[in-house]
């Protein structure tokens, strides 16, 4: 296993939240912060706390957290907002993909129904031309 060591620098948002303690969800190797530019109420990113800005390279114990992590912020966020019926979780890797702080995070974002017109094919709108199958 890799070693938990934090990795850090100070430019980054992410390190330096950890650091801080300004964390919701605390774990061994990765931890739950709030998104700093919401796209919806309660959206968090979950974040290893070894600075790797590729999701790929990470450990698979991170990974495993990682993921784990993100079960459990749902959770929460369900229990404490019972408007919540759904969420989106993703990865951006890399600058071609829309990753703009290099330190590996996955977005959980709560949705609720109704919050945009038609939410069918979610995360395929990163890719426009490609989102509507279905017509």
């Amino acid at each position: 296993m890799e070693s938990t060591k934090l990795m850090s620098e100070p430019s980054c948002p992410f390190c330096s939240m950890i650091q801080s303690g300004d964390v919701v969800i605390d774990g061994n190797l990765a931890a739950v912060i709030l998104d700093g530019f919401p796209v919806t109420i309660g959206h968090s990113l979950v974040i290893p706390k070894r600075r790797e800005a590729d999701f790929s390279k990470l450990s698979t114990d991170e990974q495993s957290e990682i993921l784990s992590l993100a079960s459990e912020r749902m959770r929460q966020l369900q229990s404490e907002d019972p408007s919540i019926t759904g969420f989106n979780l993703g990865i951006n890797v890399g600058a071609s993909a829309g990753q703009t702080v290099e330190h590996a995070h996955l977005h959980v974002i709560p949705r609720r129904e109704g919050d945009v017109e038609d939410p069918r094919g979610g995360v395929r709108w990163v890719m426009p031309s490609k989102a509507d199958y279905w017509s």
